[in-house]
């Protein structure tokens, strides 16, 4: 019953901002683990961005100051502010979670605990 969706991708020039966005479905009474990880052609997927149950959150160095991680009221959304685009941030960008039903402390960004991911959404930032 898990389903997560993004959405926002698309083309920007270098310099410019986007936002993207995790529609969750089946996480009702939950507080998982959530965040965004990117993949580049040739190159393995990375942790850009995340949260647990606490409220700890963790950047990849590489988008600290410049991206931002979020959900809303509901907290049936994770929203990431992407500001500053460089052409390295270029790549599918895929939302993930934790499993439902219980806690989950957040410890890195290895996509190890995040069993239930989304389509992705592309980036593409040009110079």
């Amino acid at each position: 019953q898990v389903q997560l969706v993004e959405s926002g991708g698309g083309s920007v020039q270098a310099g410019g901002s986007l936002r993207l966005s995790c529609a969750a479905r089946g996480y009702t009474n939950s507080r998982p683990c959530m965040g965004w990880f990117r993949q580049a052609p040739g190159k393995e997927r990375e942790g850009v961005a995340a949260f647990d149950s606490t409220g700890n959150t963790i950047y990849a160095d590489s988008v600290k100051g410049r991206f931002t991680i979020s959900q809303d009221n509901a907290k049936n959304t994770l929203h990431l502010e992407m500001r500053s685009l460089k052409p390295e941030d270029t790549g599918m960008y895929y939302c993930a979670a934790s499993s439902p039903g219980g806690r989950c402390y957040l410890h890195s960004l290895s996509p190890a605990g995040f069993p239930y991911w989304g389509q992705g959404t592309q980036v593409t930032v040009s110079d």
